[in-house]
């Protein structure tokens, strides 16, 4: 068996210690190096050629934005997890990192209570994320532990109204976030509710980050918010956010029951309470992610009626909650993501709307059938080259 080469790289030896003792417990997993700072883990990289880095934001001689820029030049597809404080420094470093072409984070962890609690909790963040990075970057497939979904009676697609967008991502999210809502217009007139798996702190700086870079109003949810046309909603860390009906407005509900696909907030709580309060209106998305949260959410949309949009494998970082909705028979569409901000622009105007069931990858389109939401032959859709 081919083991995971991880480069691990921390000014803190208490830190490379645990999380290399971490790793290395894992009988899929070697730690093939440890560097103090980003110097020294550059020079490292040509002899010892890991698999993934697990990279500090905050070291001495060369932190960690400057490491990955530098990497980047020279290993474009590396899979880097930063390995970053739950601060507000912290947290500003690591989406700063994202944007530079971080694949991932994990925080670090804080208030654990003891030694052992911290090591446990570092095991259960990274090593999933170290497994699945690497995974997808040698075998663009799903997650084989996708699980199978329970599939109503599908509704056939509406094809009439939009009245609200969903948004479900993970892995990779924020960089595909940033690139859809930055290709809506400033007179895009629907709301849209977004659940990006991030704690709390990060989920805020990110939607402020979103709102500088996008012509619409994004900001983190609040409990009682109204949900209306031309606002982004990102539900915040460690909430679930559902929707209810108050009166001719629908607002925001934020929550702390017990997560849900080890998440909260959870895209399924979310897709479900939507489906409940806008039926077929609901135009849902689920975007690149490790694990399958969303699948079961996107049954109960479908079963109401509403349309759901997958990112395509090849423009995905991990595929493993699109393709979880793909393999379960639920995608309506699966799109690239340079082409997703056009579909949802064309979905909430009526005459420039494409037929449902559309697939829109770079080559070779292949059709969904937008009755069972399922693969049909390879073939273009709608003829032409």
């Amino acid at each position: 068996m081919t083991t995971i080469g991880v480069l691990v790289v921390d000014d803190s030896v208490v830190i490379r210690r645990m999380v290399s003792s971490v790793l290395d417990d894992d009988p899929e997993i070697t730690v093939v190096g440890t560097a103090s700072n980003g110097r020294i883990a550059l020079d490292k990289l040509a002899q010892l050629r890991p698999d993934i880095v697990i990279l500090d934001v905050e070291m001495p001689v060369m932190d960690g934005l400057a490491t990955l820029r530098a990497l980047r030049l020279t290993h474009p597809k590396l899979p880097v997890v930063m390995f970053s404080a739950l601060t507000e420094r912290g947290a500003t470093a690591t989406l700063d990192a994202l944007a530079a072409g971080a694949t991932d984070y994990v925080t670090k962890p804080s208030h654990a209570g003891s030694v052992a609690a911290s090591i446990e909790r570092v095991r259960l963040e990274l090593i999933p994320k170290v497994k699945g990075l690497v995974g997808a970057s040698r075998a663009r497939t799903a997650s084989s532990t996708t699980p199978v979904v329970s599939v109503p009676a599908l509704r056939p697609v509406r094809q009439d109204r939009v009245d609200v967008i969903a948004v479900g991502c993970s892995t990779g999210g924020p960089d595909a976030l940033t690139a859809i809502v930055a290709g809506l217009p400033k007179d895009f007139a629907k709301p849209v509710v977004v659940v990006q798996h991030m704690p709390a702190l990060f989920t805020r700086l990110f939607a402020e980050r979103l709102n500088r870079s996008c012509p619409l109003t994004v900001s983190e949810a609040v409990d009682g918010q109204v949900v209306q046309a031309g606002h982004i909603i990102v539900a915040p860390g460690d909430r679930h956010l559902t929707v209810r009906r108050q009166g001719t407005e629908v607002v925001v509900v934020l929550g702390q029951e017990p997560p849900e696909n080890y998440c909260r907030p959870s895209v399924d709580v979310m897709f479900r309470s939507v489906a409940d309060i806008y039926g077929g209106g609901v135009l849902a998305c689920v975007l690149t992610g490790m694990g399958h949260d969303g699948a079961s959410g996107a049954a109960r949309i479908r079963a109401v009626g509403g349309r759901v949009v997958v990112q395509d494998e090849a423009s995905s970082v991990v595929w493993g909650m699109p393709g979880s909705v793909v393999a379960a028979g639920l995608a309506t569409d699966i799109v690239p993501l340079d082409r997703i901000a056009e579909m949802l622009r064309n979905a909430v105007i009526p005459d420039a709307r494409p037929s449902s069931g559309r697939v829109l990858p770079a080559s070779a389109p292949r059709a969904v059938d937008p009755a069972r939401g399922v693969l049909a032959s390879n073939r273009r859709v709608g003829g032409g080259a």
